[in-house]
């Protein structure tokens, strides 16, 4: 059975596509793909949501200090709250997906 080839989608083939399916030059192209990914971390950082109809959900978690076990040392360790981005895909992507 041959072996399914599975596509990466890098932040470089986007640029690629969207330059050649809409007629831009890749630096124009980069620097509409920028813009959504900055814009995107400002909101989050901010503790916004950013929410991509079809798509999915980004938002900011807020994980609580815990206890942990050194793995090298077997100690415990304090581990400080932190925050961390999170991601629920929508019921269009989860269809698709299936």
């Amino acid at each position: 059975m041959a072996k399914k080839e599975v596509k990466v989608l890098t932040k470089k083939v986007l640029v690629e596509d969207i330059a050649a399916k809409q007629g831009l030059t890749k630096k124009a192209a980069t620097e509409i793909v920028n813009y959504v990914f900055d814009e995107s971390a400002k909101t989050l950082k901010k503790g916004g949501t950013v929410d991509i109809n079809g798509f999915g959900k980004f938002t900011v978690k807020k994980r609580a200090a815990r206890t942990g076990i050194n793995p090298r040392t077997k100690e415990t360790i304090k581990i400080k709250a932190t925050k961390v981005p999170a991601f629920k895909a929508s019921k269009t992507l989860k269809d698709i997906v299936k």
